[in-house]
Parts: structure tokens; sequence; C-alpha cells
């Protein structure tokens, strides 16, 4: 996928009945299924059985099994809820029987109310000022590590900007904090609301659980952990273009037993904040 239009290929499904929908897969580097993907295209499914103009103000889930990327993926709509203000629907993914992933997701009814937010760090370095995953990769590719180089091989519809861009081969421990700019490659200008809710749950999954790996760096790296998502949560508070560069601010507040939490908000560069994400990812030692 090197573009917007690309991407969108992916999460819109195949319609099969009523409340059933299909999707399939294209890789993000893993030999898994991206669980950004499913999420999405769960999104799209529970959206297609909303008839009221409902927006999705919330989404909750749990990855059960790992996606097989060869496999399409079929996604079962319960309908659990039309009430005055609220829509419940709950998206159950499946391949070959197997249920690999279950979301909740609710849809509200345009309101006014009160409204306040957190602010945006002052100081974060703008995204002109930075250099992107695909910079990285042709200007240091070949000193790189082979995993982190054929990470960044794969052609993506998004492009990354990180503030700080740690040392590969510095085995050194690091903040639980990260900031992270991004920006959908291709004219997004005609997108509405919903369709921009699936692409920014989609990119959410990228580079969450790293945050929760940066304070065991000395130690710790993607070659010697077992690492999975397991749940992923996710509240939406404003429109937003995706014309311009997003900021991914993240944290990880806790890592123990064996799994990693971390959470993070999205701003636009004028400081909105749009939604938060959060997520608690298996981060196993390999031994």
């Amino acid at each position: 996928m090197t573009s917007v239009n690309d991407l969108l290929d992916i999460l819109i499904l195949e319609q099969l009945s009523e409340n059933e929908f299909e999707g399939t897969s294209e890789t993000v580097g893993s030999p898994n299924v991206f669980g950004g993907q499913v999420l999405a295209q769960a999104i799209n499914a529970a959206y297609r059985t909303i008839t009221n103009n409902r927006v999705l103000h919330s989404m909750h889930s749990y990855f059960l099994e790992a996606g097989n990327l060869s496999l399409p993926i079929r996604y079962q709509v319960s309908i659990m809820r039309d009430g005055g203000s609220f829509s419940v629907r709950r998206v159950t993914a499946s391949q070959n029987g197997t249920v690999i992933f279950i979301l909740s997701a609710s849809f509200h009814k345009d309101e006014k109310g009160y409204e306040h937010q957190i602010q945006m760090e002052p100081n974060v370095a703008q995204p002109e000022a930075l250099m992107s995953w695909s910079d990285l990769l042709e200007q240091f590719g070949e000193m790189l590590p082979k995993k982190t180089k054929t990470f960044l091989e794969i052609p993506r519809p998004v492009e990354f900007k990180p503030t700080q861009i740690p040392n590969p081969f510095e085995k050194k421990n690091l903040p639980p904090y990260a900031d992270i700019w991004f920006k959908l490659k291709g004219d997004t200008s005609s997108l509405d609301l919903p369709t921009k809710q699936k692409i920014l749950t989609y990119i959410s999954d990228y580079n969450i659980l790293s945050v929760a790996i940066q304070p065991h760096a000395s130690k710790a790296h993607w070659g010697n952990l077992q690492t999975a998502s397991l749940d992923h949560s996710m509240w939406y508070f404003r429109d937003f273009d995706l014309d311009d560069w997003l900021l991914f601010s993240l944290e990880s507040p806790s890592t123990s037993n064996a799994r990693g939490f971390a959470k993070g908000h999205i701003f636009t560069r004028d400081g909105k904040l749009v939604a938060s994400v959060a997520q608690e990812g298996l981060m196993r030692p390999i031994v």
C-alpha cells in the first residue's frame, strides 16, 4: 500500500448479508495480520449497520488469536441497542470458524454540551524539522539492523516522523514517552468523518507498544521479545482533517507480568485533541 486509496481498498469490506461482511489483509511487515487493520475493518462493519447518522465515540476490543494474512476475515455485527441517543454494536471477527477478535462500539447522535481538553506539549518539534521513516531508510539503510531495515522497506500509506529517534545500537534505557507525527499519503480532502475515524484507528496501532519497551531498552528489543496486542480501546472526541500532520503523544505508565500498558492522545497541529487511545500488549522475554 502506498496511498490512502490503497488503504481504503483494504478497510472497506464486502457485504455478504445484512449484518455480515468480509475483508482481506495486507502485510505491514509482521507475519500476522496487523491489529490496526482488524480494528478499522471491524469499525467499517459496525458503521455499515448504523442508519441514523450517529457517529462513533468509543470502542473497546480484544485480540484473541493471531490473524492469518492469507485467509479472508469475516465480520459478524450484532445490533445490541438503538436508544434515544446512543447505538451500540458488537463485532466478531473470525477466520475458518475461529474467532480471532471481538469489538464493542458505541455511536452517539450530535449533541451540544460543555467542552474542555488537555493541551498539547507547547515545545514539541515540528514535522518539517524531523526525519521520516523513509528518510531514515534512505540515509541509514545499510547501517540499520536487518529487522529494522526490512520493516522500514514495507510500502505504507502513512508517513511517520518521530521527534526522537533512539539509536538501535545504543543499549540504553529510555523514558516511557514518545511523540510521533504522522500524515497520510494521497488526497484526503473528500473523506467524511466515519472514514477518517477508520483511518485514525488503523494508524493508532502503530508505535504504541514501542513506548512500553523503551524503559527496558538496555536489555529488551523487538528481536528478543514476543509481542502482541492484547486489547485496544479508543475514544473519538472531535472532527479533524487528515491533510496535515497529526501528533500521536504516547506514554507507558506501567509494564508488569510480561505485559506492557500504553496510552496516547492524538492532536492536530494547532493543538485540537481529536482522540485518545489505550492498549495493553504482550511483552514476553524470549529466553
